[in-house]
């Protein structure tokens, strides 16, 4: 008899136990896009931003006009460091994602700044930008009230964009291996840039080659469906990607990591180098901006790469 009860308390206290198993038929660890099915609402949210729709937060009509601003007009093309500024200032508009964007200058990501602009405090402009909670809504399996969303909300997603020259004419081939370890990065978003009406939107590389889509494909606007429904097949590239040599890069691009033995390609600081506040550095005016900076420390902004990372 008191062998039954010992028994039942070893059953009761296994059965009470968090039993964590093989598992199948669960959703992708990396997600991927799978032609027909069903995607997440954040997914449709992401792609109604870039519709060419003039309400859009980053459509083509937005760019456009925020352009104006930077000395483009309407049809000019953008080179990399006059879409840098126009996202950075377009995104002050996105209440949906929060982005923080933020623009390295002179070779340099200065830690400050980028603490500065993510800790600072979201702003409640209206409901679209602070909606309304339910009580019992868990954050990480937490309640509200125990603290969590203040804690999540203290930093910014941040897309940071450094624009370097890693050569006169061509690329300096001690930057390859280095260039190569930045797509490595889960943090990478890819490298964008090049020449007019040549531009690429570079994602990794294999040996030598670097992999690129290219955007100089011309495809129908893409309006919602009645239910609300917004087709996204043209959104994403069902072919064999683009490759070229990693020697045919144009030298001017940027990058977010440094590689033992690999030439540095820009300067991580804690805080902003004093010369830096120095407007003879670059023969700049106390008030100039960003955009002038590197309109001056450029040649030519038509033939500049950017790297991107999230």
């Amino acid at each position: 008899m008191v062998f039954v009860i010992e028994k039942e308390e070893i059953l009761l206290d296994v059965t009470s136990r968090l039993w964590f198993t093989y598992r199948k038929n669960f959703p992708a660890i990396d997600w991927r896009w799978i032609k027909g099915k069903r995607q997440t609402d954040n997914y449709f949210s992401v792609l109604n931003a870039f519709i060419d729709k003039k309400d859009s937060y980053y459509s083509i009509h937005q760019i456009a006009q925020m352009g104006v601003g930077e000395g483009k007009s309407i049809g000019q093309w953008y080179g990399p460091n006059t879409v840098a500024q126009v996202l950075k200032k377009l995104a002050t508009f996105d209440t949906w994602s929060s982005l923080a964007v933020h623009i390295a200058m002179d070779n340099t990501v200065v830690m400050e700044e980028i603490r500065r602009l993510c800790q600072s405090n979201f702003s409640c402009a209206g409901a679209a930008a602070c909606p309304a909670v339910e009580a019992d809504v868990l954050y990480n399996g937490y309640p509200e009230e125990a603290g969590v969303r203040d804690k999540l909300s203290l930093w910014k997603p941040l897309v940071l964009l450094i624009p370097l020259r890693l050569g006169l004419t061509e690329i300096n081939e001690a930057y390859i291996e280095t260039l190569k370890h930045c797509f490595m990065m889960p943090q990478s978003l890819g490298v964008i840039g090049g020449k007019p009406n040549s531009a690429h939107y570079f994602i990794g590389y294999v040996g030598e080659e670097l992999i690129y889509l290219d955007p100089h494909t011309t495809q129908p606007a893409v309006e919602p469906s009645d239910s609300g429904c917004l087709p996204d097949e043209s959104f994403h590239c069902q072919h064999p990607p683009c490759r070229m040599s990693i020697a045919e890069l144009d030298p001017s691009i940027a990058v977010l990591s440094l590689v033992r033995g690999a030439l540095p390609m820009f300067e991580l600081v804690e805080r902003q180098p004093s010369h830096f506040s120095n407007p003879d550095v670059l023969n700049l005016t106390p008030d100039s901006s960003d955009a002038d900076r590197l309109e001056r420390f450029f040649d030519s902004e038509d033939e500049d790469f950017e790297i991107l990372s999230l």
